[in-house]
């Protein structure tokens, strides 16, 4: 007799649900989100367990790790590609839990990556690392609003980074708004020296290796980018085709169209919005440097507006850089703006 696991996982507490090879319901029961006890309920089943199914949510690491290293076989399901009940009009975690393994046993499990747990610290570093860039951002541009608002000057990011407390009293009059000013120079100067600080640990303990060695040729791409797209991405054959891959990296559109007029949206936050910040960032920077780039992105902005173009343009640079790990090749800005 097999036997098909689903476990139903929520912040505090999971529902662990049995069922064997006739659909018949073998187990039943809600656990608190303890290891040990989860374990313990299994037990007896081990040897004929053909797999165990965990739902993709936040706090997965704890639960997948663990039955893997007690050599389980365990599957990441997607939820937002599982098909949705039908003719039910109540369900609870109980009827979830039997569902993921009901899925399992026909084999029509949609399922997502497990990324290997000993690399998955660095990866989650690099996160931390974009959470804080973007912290600074915020701290830059209110800054900038600041100036504009008492002064009617744009300030440029560089010149609003290298602003003192000197320069500041020279800007504002007011010393309440010195103050203001000067405590987001304080966070900014703080920002950068985690910031360094992560990036020195990343670089001591990563290095971009084949095949995204060519991502380097990539104008825009440097080496914390690169290796946050390898990070993430992680093995590029799981993607079967570019398309893929783009919307992956939430590089496509996931409106509804018909007869020419919008008529909604699919799941636009399907995909990794790490990779799509990271392919956002590639874009701004390579129109800094790529001439090509540049004239193909102020094209874009004259036909629709600068959000639009810079998206459109990441999205170019996601699908040049799948062919360029798939087929190691180096960057051509002339094919890829031709």
């Amino acid at each position: 007799m097999s036997y098909y696991v689903g476990i139903d996982l929520h912040s505090d507490n999971n529902f662990v649900g049995i069922i064997d090879k006739k659909d018949c319901r073998i187990l039943s029961k809600k656990l608190p989100n303890d290891l040990d006890m989860v374990l313990n309920t299994l037990k007896p089943f081990k040897r004929k367990i053909k797999g165990v199914v965990i739902e993709s949510t936040y706090n997965w690491y704890w639960l997948v790790d663990g039955l893997m290293d007690k050599k389980y076989k365990v599957h990441l399901a997607n939820p937002s590609q599982m098909q949705q009940y039908s003719g039910m009009k109540y369900t609870d975690d109980k009827w979830d839990s039997f569902w993921l393994a009901h899925m399992l046993r026909l084999g029509i499990l949609p399922e997502g990556y497990i990324y290997p747990k000993d690399i998955r610290p660095i990866r989650d570093l690099l996160r931390k690392r974009m959470m804080l860039v973007q912290h600074r951002t915020a701290y830059i541009l209110s800054l900038q609003s600041m100036v504009n608002r008492s002064t009617g000057r744009k300030l440029k990011s560089r010149e609003t980074k290298k602003l003192g407390k000197g320069e500041l009293g020279m800007i504002f009059s007011d010393k309440h708004l010195v103050m203001s000013a000067q405590s987001n120079c304080n966070v900014m100067a703080f920002l950068d020296g985690q910031i360094s600080a992560i990036e020195k640990a990343v670089i001591k303990e990563v290095k971009l290796r084949y095949p995204f060695e060519k991502l380097l040729t990539v104008p825009g791409i440097g080496e914390i980018l690169g290796i946050t797209i390898m990070l993430e991405s992680g093995d590029m054959n799981r993607f079967q085709a570019v398309s893929n891959y783009s919307s992956y990296c939430r590089c496509v559109s996931s409106q509804k169209v018909s007869n020419g007029k919008k008529k909604g949206e699919n799941n636009k936050k399907n995909g990794n919005k790490y990779l799509a910040w990271a392919y956002v960032e590639a874009a701004n920077f390579m129109r800094r440097y790529c001439p090509q780039a540049r004239s193909w992105h102020q094209r874009k902005v004259s036909k629709t507006n600068q959000i639009v173009a810079t998206k459109a343009l990441s999205n170019k640079i996601a699908r040049a850089c799948y062919f360029i790990v798939k087929d190691q090749t180096v960057f051509d800005s002339g094919m890829l703006f031709s």
